[in-house]
């Protein structure tokens, strides 16, 4: 195009869509209040994506002729360009990227580029582009998570027979196979994972030709556009497709789970990594230091990954507070979509990156951890499940070994003393006090935190991830 050709052909152009029913200027506090620029500009490639699809579908349809279409993509493509060059200017009455985008290709072709709004309403274009927006940017998370669930099934291979004490409580109760606690926490993001295919599932429905509210009488095309731009299936009624934001709060509850799920990540590693614990120490690129105190070195991602959990949660309850109270169809208050998601997409991506790096590089203390794990109260269960053997109930054999404890502890000795004058167990219950991971080994039940059934698991979970990983896997992708 010439330079002639990049100024405005239509008067029109640079007014609010509305002006013909309001001509008068909107005050600046109307357009400060309820501009959505400076957020939903990340939806400029959907929405240049979903307008190339609904061009192409009004010229099958006979709306615009082929010259028509080939003016207007073309000037699609040169909005696409300034916006990726940075050389788009913005206008005043730019309230939304849409309302940016339908401006510049108005100025761009002219009378051709006014047609582009034909049979479309900012209301089934928003829902199109937020829609192609999580389908992208979901696909983008769900390798994020992926990622960090192959780092915690790397990470258990290489514990090999490390052990460290289970916790209930924040008390120690049984010894674990190290390996068995991180892929505890694989199964959880795994579980993740499946809830945001299905999340991403739902919101492959496409609404453009749903109109406002109702449709149009123009001849539209719908699952043309929508077998375009790669949707499974497109709306079945138009009202339900303008005011439909059940993905946004499925996403934003997948998010908060998620998060929350790292949260706990990040609280272990919060502990392990003090001084009082032990477990854990961080490479330097993943800790940071004091600005008074030389001698810290601080989990931050850990904390921070905590923390952002809060405010997930709180993103998600503020979304459905507001959509409880908007009736049928559209209203502004579904503006107030996109900050929070986008910002819970963004957070949990971030979490999941920087956890997955500090669990990739950190050594874990598997001394300390064989330390804490030795501790002879940690058998206690293994005493009771021993006498259990033997015919005892359940009942009486907890009494008796907890009875034991409570000597060993009020009067100074050890269990092992203990043990050995106890009839009900003596010598042979002597070996189950000793070091070196036995506790651990007698964890046999399917599922359990022993070496056997933890080398089981760890080949299931390699199994799993490979299949999250593979195409079947690759839902909204």
């Amino acid at each position: 195009m010439t330079d002639d050709e990049t100024r405005p052909r239509s008067q029109d152009a640079a007014r609010p869509l509305w002006h013909g029913r309001i001509p008068g200027a909107p005050a600046d506090d109307l357009l400060a209040f309820t501009v959505s620029l400076p957020f939903d500009v990340r939806l400029a490639a959907d929405d240049i994506a979903g307008s190339r699809a609904h061009v192409r579908m009004l010229t099958g349809t006979g709306l615009l002729t082929s010259e028509e279409c080939s003016v207007v993509l073309a000037a699609l493509d040169r909005v696409e360009r300034e916006l990726a060059d940075g050389a788009f200017a913005f206008a005043p009455s730019d309230e939304d990227i849409h309302t940016a985008v339908e401006r510049r290709v108005t100025e761009l072709a002219g009378d051709a580029g006014a047609k582009l709004h034909t049979a479309r309403s900012r209301n089934d274009q928003v829902a199109l582009d937020l829609r192609l927006y999580v389908r992208r940017e979901g696909a983008a998370l769900r390798r994020r998570l992926i990622e960090l669930m192959g780092v915690l099934v790397q990470r258990a291979a290489d514990a090999g027979d490390a052990y460290l004490p289970g916790y209930t409580h924040l008390q120690r109760a049984q010894p674990v196979m190290l390996g068995h606690h991180l892929l505890a926490h694989f199964w959880a993001i795994a579980r993740d994972v499946e809830r945001l295919d299905q999340a991403l599932a739902r919101a492959d429905v496409s609404p453009l030709g749903a109109g406002a509210l109702a449709g149009t009488s123009l001849p539209v095309d719908p699952d043309a556009v929508a077998t375009e731009l790669g949707f499974s299936s497109r709306f079945e009624n138009s009202l339900d497709a303008v005011s439909d934001r059940d993905f946004v709060a499925e996403l934003l509850f997948v998010c908060a789970l998620a998060q929350v799920h790292l949260s706990r990540i990040g609280e272990e590693v919060v502990l392990w990594t003090s001084q009082e614990f032990g477990f854990l120490a961080l490479d330097d690129a993943y800790a940071t230091g004091s600005s008074m105190l030389p001698q810290k070195k601080n989990p931050d991602v850990a904390e921070l990954a905590r923390a952002k959990a809060g405010r997930l949660i709180g993103s998600l309850a503020g979304f459905l507070a507001t959509l409880k109270g908007i009736p049928l169809a559209y209203n502004r208050d579904l503006q107030e979509d996109k900050e929070p998601l986008f910002d819970a997409l963004d957070t949990l991506s971030l979490a999941a990156s920087a956890l997955a790096g500090l669990l990739r590089t950190g050594e874990f203390r598997t001394d300390r951890m064989t330390e804490a794990a030795d501790d002879s109260l940690a058998a206690a269960t293994d005493l009771a499940e021993f006498l259990v053997r033997k015919g005892v109930p359940f009942r009486d054999a907890h009494a008796l070994v907890g009875g034991l404890v409570r000597q060993a502890l009020e009067r100074g000795v050890t269990m092992e003393e203990l043990v050995m004058t106890e009839p009900a167990l003596g010598p042979e219950a002597l070996e189950l006090l000793g070091g070196g991971g036995v506790s651990v080994t007698h964890r046999t039940s399917p599922g359990g935190a022993g070496p056997e059934r933890v080398a089981e698991q760890l080949l299931a979970a390699t199994a799993r991830l490979a299949e999250l990983e593979g195409p079947a896997g690759e839902v909204g992708s």
